[in-house]
């Protein structure tokens, strides 16, 4: 796990809206688009359409639409997270 990607998990032990997520790291949108693609093909994070309503990754383009999400750390990303 890159200091990045552990940085960004540290963020979403909640469902977090990704301005919040941008503020919380200061990562710039570039830097988050590439960590959030990465972490959500590992399985370690999920996304969520609202803050109740968990988004179908092969129904979604994090490519263009990655600002709109949510996102939340998943079980095997707090694994990781924590075994750090």
């Amino acid at each position: 796990m890159t200091d990045q990607e552990f940085d960004i998990i540290d963020e979403l032990y909640f469902v977090t809206p990704y301005k919040d997520l941008k503020e919380a790291t200061g990562f710039s949108d570039g830097q988050l688009q590439e960590s959030l693609i990465q972490l959500t093909e590992k399985g370690w994070v999920r996304v969520y359409k609202s803050v109740d309503e968990e988004s179908e990754m092969k129904t979604i383009n994090l490519n263009s639409d990655f600002q709109t999400f949510f996102y939340l750390a998943s079980k095997k990303g707090l694994f990781e997270h924590n075994a750090q």
